[in-house]
This record gives C-alpha cells, structure tokens and sequence, in this order.
C-alpha cells in the first residue's frame, strides 16, 4: 500500500472514532442535526422557536428539527431569513419558474455538486452502463474520497456513475472522465460545452471532481439549469434518488455504498441529488424532491446549515405551487379512420398523464396544448403502438411536457382481393 493510501486509511479510521452516532428510530433532534453541519467557529447556534415535524413541514414522518438562527446578514426583503446560504435558488423544473433565489447568479465555487454535470455528460456518451472501465494511473492517483482503485482493475462503467454520486468518489470520477473523455482535462471541457448548449453560461469547468481552482465555477442558476436537463435523461434520477445500492465488487463480494445526501431520507418526496464541501466552496447542496406531480430543483452553495437551508427553501417552495391534471392517463383523444384495414375507424388514447403546476399570484399559468397525430392510420395496426403524441408548451415556445398517444386494438390488413374490390368500386363512385 503507498503512503498516501496508509495515510488515508488513518484518517479515515480517527474520522469514524469521532463521527455522530445514528439517532435511535430514526429521528433527528436539534443536537444531532447541527452536528452535521458543525457552527462555524466563533459563532453560537440558537435554536429557533418552532419545532419543524412532519405535520408543519416536508419531513417525513419520523423526524423532528429545531433549526437554528441564521447569523450571516441577509437582505431584509428576503423572504427566507433563517436561510444562511450565501447563494441559492429554487425552481420547478418542467418551466424553469424561480420561486426564490439569492445571489443566484453570482460566481461560485460549485465542490462535488460539479460531479452532477460529470454524470451527465458521462450518460450523454450513450456507453451501456455494464461497459467495463480500466483504472488509470490519473484516477488512482486522485486525492480526498476514493474507492481504493488500482491501475488496470476494470469496473462497470454504471457502478463508477453510483459510487461518483453517492460517496463522491474522486478516483471512480477520474476513471469515468478518462474513459469516456480520453483525459479529465478533455472531459472537463466537453462539460463546459455541454451547460452552456443548456444555457448555463456563467460556468467553467476545469475538473470532473470539483477539486478547488479559481478558473473553476458556476452558479446557484447554472446548477438549477444543468438539474433540470438531468432529469430529461434515462438513468440519471435512478442514480440520484439512490439511497443505497450494492454491486459485486472487485476487493470484497459485496460493497455497499450509501448515500451522503440526508435529504433522501429527511424529505418528502426528495429524489436528489448532489452534496459538495471544499473549504474554498463551502457547505453546498443541489437537491430535488417531487411531491403531487410537482418537481422542484433546489441549489445551496456555501452554506452555514445546508440541511436547515433545504428544508426551507423546499417547504418555501411547495407552499407556492399546487398542480393540475391536464392530460388524463388512458383518456380518448380521438377516432381515427383507418386504411386498408377490417375496420373503418379506431380510438387512441394517451400512454401516461400529464401534471403541470399552477403557480401563486396565476403568473406563468397559461400552458397551450399541441395535439401532433396523424389524420389516418394504415392497417396492419397493433394495440399500444405509439402513434403520435400530445404537448404542453410553454409561452416562450418550449415544450414543458408530453405524452405519447397510442392504438386501443389490434387491426388487420384487407386481404389483397378486398382492396383490389375496393378500389375497382371506387372507379365507379
């Protein structure tokens, strides 16, 4: 074992002599919950008066908070107060509608959160996920949390993706943007490329990992825009959401790896995705949690009390947005005629539903919907074959959601004497 893996394994252990005991039945009291976020030195954490559970607040059952007070000074316009981020925003993804931002668009160092848009790109390669990677010496190499890789041990590509996201390992990061990049510094760039085409202008990547560098950063905005495209790509909440996975491994039969975001377990309906801390960033969160159809994107960077900052800007958040059913699972669009078929007509129906949300103050309401089927249907037809599909469209022209429209039976071809007939008929009519 080299000196630099020794040295790690040390820290590691001391770092679990002195870490917080699990709370029994899984609450987590005041005491617990500032302990992991740790009251900067030289300040005093005071509780504030409300008790959040889950009957006033987003958490799920079995958990109770005191949060604290914050102490950084905000502006007094600001709606969330006892938010000590120095940057965040939070936004509903299917329109991009902001429901509360500070300094969201001020240059920021982003931490591991990077590795969200690592993982997107990754996915965007369209590499099967059993693909296997060859650890190189860059990723063996790599400092803070690891994996213990050596150079040359193979790893599905898909258990690199979970490892990344889930314990923030920086040599499973290395060896993911190697494979899929040729070097991390070529993969970086395809990163940076790949938010601004999304519209996250105001970011720079210099590394997959977040690793500190003043020529590396974004913002809270940038991260929410990156968020919402990861959750249009398969694969990507699975990974996120995952509080716990386990895989055949290539030093035990089995690891386990567990997942550093608490809000998966604090949070109703959370479903994501992202922690960061370096001492240049801060305490940073990019998290996510779906409730009634509404899916809500949230971004914390260099915060006091991240976890205490989520639970506001989420429950903030839900309390400003409801939604509505437009599009009924199963619901009849249409009867379509058919040709060259045994029957003259058929009804297709959606696939799915489609959920929207209806905002406070009746702002940023008006969806139009875009019917794009076919005027006929040509036999031979199967049943749930896709034939076209339903849109929402957003008054600026972008599509925020859709759903697949399909058959409701089987239909046959005529035989070739009966459409022969037919158009012999039709000569004369």
């Amino acid at each position: 074992m080299s000196l630099k893996k020794f040295l790690a394994v040390v820290t590691s252990i001391l770092l679990i002599t002195f870490s917080v005991e699990a709370v029994p039945d899984g609450k987590m009291y005041a005491g617990e919950f500032l302990k992991l976020d740790e009251a900067p030195k030289g300040e005093v954490a005071k509780p504030l008066p409300i008790t959040f559970t889950s009957e006033n607040s987003g958490l799920n059952p079995g958990y109770s908070i005191t949060p604290v007070q914050n102490t950084r000074a905000v502006a007094p316009d600001d709606p969330l107060q006892n938010v000590t981020a120095t940057a965040a925003i939070v936004i509903e993804a299917s329109t991009g509608h902001v429901l509360y931002e500070r300094n969201a668009d001020k240059i920021m160092q982003p931490a591991s959160t990077t590795k969200m848009m690592t993982l997107i790109t990754a996915l965007e390669s369209n590499r099967p996920l059993n693909e296997m990677v060859t650890v190189g010496q860059g990723a063996y190499n790599a400092d803070g949390s690891t994996l213990w890789l050596n150079v040359g041990e193979q790893i599905p590509l898909g258990d690199l993706l979970y490892a990344m996201i889930l314990t923030s390992a920086n040599d499973g990061t290395l060896a993911i943007a190697e494979h899929c990049g040729g070097t991390a510094a070529d993969f970086s760039a395809q990163m940076t490329k790949r938010a601004h085409e999304l519209g996250a202008v105001n970011t720079n990547f210099i590394n997959p990992t977040g690793f500190p560098d003043t020529e590396h950063y974004t913002t809270a905005r940038d991260l929410a825009i990156m968020a919402t495209h990861g959750f249009t790509l398969p694969h990507f909440e699975e990974i996120v959401s995952a509080q716990e996975v386990s895989f055949p491994w290539i030093h035990d039969d089995i690891k386990i790896f567990r997942n550093e975001n608490r809000m998966l377990s604090l949070y109703r309906g959370a479903n994501g995705i992202k922690t960061g801390y370096t001492n240049a960033a801060g305490r940073c969160l990019v998290t996510s949690a779906k409730q009634n159809g509404v899916q809500l994107i949230a971004v914390i960077l260099d915060s006091l009390y991240v976890w205490n900052d989520a639970l506001f800007m989420f429950d903030y958040g839900f309390g400003r947005v409801s939604s509505q059913t437009l599009i009924q699972s199963g619901q009849v669009v249409k009867t379509l005629p058919i040709t060259s078929g045994r029957r003259k007509s058929m009804q297709v129906k959606t696939a799915g539903e489609i959920i929207m949300p209806v905002f406070d103050g009746g702002q940023d309401n008006a969806y139009e919907i875009v019917y794009d089927l076919p005027e006929n249907l040509v036999a031979p037809i199967t049943s749930g074959e896709t034939i076209g599909k339903i849109r929402v469209v957003l008054p600026d022209g972008r599509e925020a959601a859709s759903v697949n429209v399909v058959t409701t039976l089987d239909v046959e071809q005529k035989s070739f004497f009966r459409l022969l007939l037919n158009k012999f008929r039709s000569l004369f009519t």
